[in-house]
């Protein structure tokens, strides 16, 4: 199975955008006809989120600096080309649990929903991560996982 993918980054909307296109002859990851998803829905929605580095009420002292950025969509991390390449392995490890959590949608009231930095794991670092809900993006189940419905998702 192939995967297309193409990623353009829009700088005077400082948004990612991303085309994908699978070569699966008809077929979709689960190996059924993708007709066959047409007699149900089997879409979900994601938010794409931009993660972003601000100031906090301590020196920074990781390698990151005042507005370096990532954005994911999906299940895919994407670095703007105007911006630095890299980002230090443990303030990820710390953001990276939270984030599919913030990509899904959640109720007003829920702290996933209004609570939007997360510090520095370094205690010594003032860094906080800003972490923005962007657009929604639809997603289908049938074209992310082989695991087929049952139809008894709806009764969880």
């Amino acid at each position: 199975m192939k995967k297309l993918v193409n990623l353009h980054f829009t700088q005077a909307s400082n948004q990612v955008t991303s085309t994908e296109k699978s070569d699966l002859g008809g077929k979709n990851l689960a190996g059924t006809d993708s007709n066959q998803s047409a007699d149900r829905d089997d879409s979900f929605d994601l938010y794409d989120l931009k993660i972003e580095v601000v100031a906090g009420d301590k020196p920074m002292v990781c390698d990151h600096q005042l507005g370096d950025s990532f954005y994911l969509q999906g299940e895919m991390l994407i670095f703007p080309p105007e911006g630095r390449q890299r980002f230090p392995l443990y303030p990820l490890a710390a953001l990276l649990p939270l984030l599919p959590a913030k990509q899904r949608p959640t109720h007003p009231h829920d702290w996933m929903t209004t609570d939007a930095e997360i510090a520095c794991p370094d205690p010594h670092c003032g860094a906080l991560f800003r972490i923005t809900r962007l657009d929604k993006r639809r997603f289908s189940h049938a074209e992310t996982t082989r695991v087929p419905l049952t139809g008894k998702e709806s009764q969880v």
